[in-house]
């Protein structure tokens, strides 16, 4: 039987005067963003440090922020920097499924844990840093992202997690029970189509046994998704899986046709299902701690984590 996923160590909150450095492992980031982004980190009276190639472009695919060398330099020297505190992504995109094996991780392990923030494409380095480093990270916005830029409650709720993280130990959304239930488990997930094309590639985790699975997506069909749950359904990824919390589904098809998929793929799993839990690519996305034991009340919309996100 498939080890249950267990909980992993949990880096130092952040302090007035940390250092965090930006980096953008995957697209593009637009300058104008970046600077707003970096006006909100500074009024948090934090230090951002960018990496080197953050403003980078591809010579020949304009969807990348710079070479798979350089982005892959980028992140490990940030993370490798014993200055900094905290490694921030600037977007997602595409691209990190590029560099994810171009990085030294015995080099990454002994630099010691740091908080790690990102979504959409950065599932992959979630699930690295899980499965490579044994470290929580935090799904949440991204320091270039218009929603971070843009909405008090995402950069609030980012804001308390970093700073107070006992403030935020219950995560309350306006989430409803898809399936209802109560379940304890500890976090992982992302975004679905990512953890899709990482079934059967190097390292990649085989099972969600003992795991609240999160899920969201952006700008795919229904049958897409589908495609993309039905793939891990076959992979034996829900296998033993104690709940599912679903976040956004933006630029989708309809929600009614997403949520009758969701319904049709997840509901005979025998275990609780939270749909519009908020985070992912959606206004004002909370937060969530990938890699914490936690209890999931689908009924009430909550996720209670055992112990704060970080130490």
């Amino acid at each position: 039987m498939t080890e249950p996923v267990r909980p992993l160590v949990r880096p130092a909150r952040l302090a007035a005067g940390a250092r965090v450095a930006v980096v953008a492992p995957s697209g593009p980031v637009p300058e104008e963003r970046l600077e707003a982004g970096l006006d909100i980190l500074r009024g948090w009276d934090l230090d951002p440090l960018v990496a080197p190639h953050v403003l980078g472009r591809h010579g020949t695919f304009g969807y990348l922020a710079g070479t798979d060398a350089d982005r892959a330099a980028d992140l490990q020297g940030a993370w490798c920097d014993p200055s900094v505190d905290a490694v921030l992504c600037a977007r997602g995109g595409y691209g990190v499924q590029r560099i994810v094996d171009l990085l030294d991780w015995d080099a990454m392990a002994q630099a010691g844990p740091k908080v790690f923030v990102g979504f959409s494409d950065i599932t992959v380095l979630h699930e690295a840093f899980a499965g490579r480093l044994g470290l929580t990270t935090l799904h949440g916005p991204m320091a270039a992202g218009a929603d971070f830029i843009k909405n008090t409650r995402a950069q609030e709720h980012l804001r308390a997690t970093l700073f107070d993280p006992e403030s935020v130990r219950t995560i309350a959304s306006t989430g409803s029970a898809l399936v209802p239930g109560r379940a304890r488990g500890v976090t992982l997930g992302g975004c679905l189509c990512l953890l899709a094309a990482e079934a059967g590639t190097p390292h990649a985790r085989t099972s969600a046994r003992g795991g609240l699975l999160c899920l969201e997506d952006v700008g795919e069909e229904t049958y897409r998704l589908d495609r993309y749950l039905t793939q891990l359904l076959r992979a034996g990824l829900f296998e033993g899986v104690r709940g599912v919390l679903l976040g956004s589904w933006q630029e989708c098809e309809p929600y009614e046709r997403v949520r009758a998929l969701l319904l049709d793929r997840l509901g005979g799993l025998g275990v609780p299902v939270v749909e519009e839990f908020g985070f992912g690519h959606c206004e004002g996305a909370l937060t969530i701690p990938f890699g914490v034991s936690a209890e999931l009340d689908a009924d009430a919309g909550t996720l209670t984590l055992d112990e704060p996100a970080l130490r």
